[in-house]
């Protein structure tokens, strides 16, 4: 009796699979999320947890903007005026390289851009990474965000702007490392 039961139960399961899908009510069909990417430049690792609670909250792509020759703590020592970092934010031209290959910035609406605030602005690495990609910016929106212990944006994202003329650049925010996913997410909200 037990194998008599069991077989039938075998022989119906690939019967199971044939049911129709119900058709979804139209008007209701999912509207497509623009595609997101969340970029970021961290040196002491407080922006990347920054960057990685607001990739993970929107379900974004997460990048990050490495440079090809690390800093070390000597580097960025701001008062040290021979540190590396202060050499770079003191030559506004200066562009530092960047390790890896740039992101796939085909069919992305929105790119948040995540880096702490150096001398009252973004980093010099952050400007090598908007101009380097100028073009594929061309139409999507741009979104600074910043981590820092008390500075502003500064300037920040008026020079993302003439790095990137063609990018909608919107009025970046700055965030304190501990700000909580929800946070994020809310903030985020008004740009997708």
């Amino acid at each position: 009796m037990k194998k008599t039961t069991l077989l039938a139960v075998l022989l119906a399961l690939p019967l199971c699979g044939c049911a129709q899908e119900p058709e979804t009510p139209k008007g209701t069909e999912p509207v497509n999320q623009p595609k997101t990417l969340v970029a970021f430049f961290s040196a002491t690792g407080t922006t990347k947890g920054v960057a990685e609670r607001l990739a993970g909250a929107i379900g974004a792509v997460l990048y990050e903007i490495a440079p090809e020759t690390p800093y070390g703590m000597a580097d960025l020592d701001w008062r040290d005026k021979q540190s590396r970092s202060s050499v770079e934010m003191a030559d506004r031209a200066s562009r530092p390289a960047i390790a890896g290959p740039a992101p796939d910035l085909a069919g992305v609406d929105v790119v948040f851009v995540g880096f702490p605030i150096w001398w009252y602005r973004e980093p010099s690495i952050i400007d090598t990474f908007v101009e380097n990609n100028a073009d594929a910016l061309a139409g999507k929106t741009l979104v600074p965000f910043a981590t820092s212990g008390g500075s502003g944006m500064g300037d920040s994202s008026a020079n993302l702007q003439a790095l990137a003329p063609a990018a909608k650049v919107a009025e970046g925010r700055r965030f304190r490392g501990s700000a909580s996913a929800d946070e994020l997410a809310a903030w985020a909200r008004g740009f997708r």
